[in-house]
Order: structure tokens, then sequence, then C-alpha cells
């Protein structure tokens, strides 16, 4: 896939993310204390759940990388992650598809 092309796919597939976490109500509205994003880990294992991470991290991270026109990581596991730590979240199965999907978008 071109690189212009995959800026969009990807600005397109965060979209739908951050769409299903509205959907599903578990978008925070207002900020995060900042020593949220001190020694967070992995995911923001330690600080975080899984959806503060996505709002927070991932996909101001994202949008930054398409703003710059820079360089995406090799490799994404965050629909991996997202399906063991949303497993049995009845409510959870769309967003976890679309993480699914963002990650098959690299490598």
């Amino acid at each position: 896939m071109e690189r212009t092309e995959l800026y969009k796919v990807v600005e397109q597939k965060i979209a739908e993310i951050e769409a299903e976490l509205k959907r599903l109500k578990r978008w925070t509205n207002g900020e995060l204390a900042p020593e949220k994003f001190e020694n967070m880990g992995a995911f923001g294992i330690n600080t975080m759940t899984i959806e503060q991470w996505i709002q927070f991290v991932l996909i101001p991270r994202v949008r930054e990388i398409i703003a710059e026109q820079g360089d995406f990581p090799a490799d994404s596991q965050v629909g991996t992650y997202a399906m063991r730590n949303l497993d049995g979240d009845d409510e959870a199965g769309q967003l976890v598809t679309l993480l699914c999907e963002f990650d098959s978008l690299f490598g």
C-alpha cells in the first residue's frame, strides 16, 4: 500500500475506534491526571484501563505520526492485547475487531 494511502486508511480506522469507544460510553471527557502517564507500562497496564490507553496514548500518537508524515511501527499488537483484556466483555466485541483490523495494517 502506498504511504499516502496508508495514512488515510490508518486515520479512518482510528476514527472508527474512537467512535466505537464513544458508542460504548467508554470515552472519558476531560484529561487524565499527569501521574497516569508515569510508569504506565506497556498499553498503560500499570495506571490505565485499556480504553483510557487507547484514548489518551494510542489515538493521539497515531494522529501525530500521520500529521508529521512519520513512520508507523513495523508491528502492532493492540488487538491481541484487547482480546486478552476484554475477554468476556460482550459489549466490546466490535472494539476488539476494530483493533485487530488496526493491527493488520502493519507488519
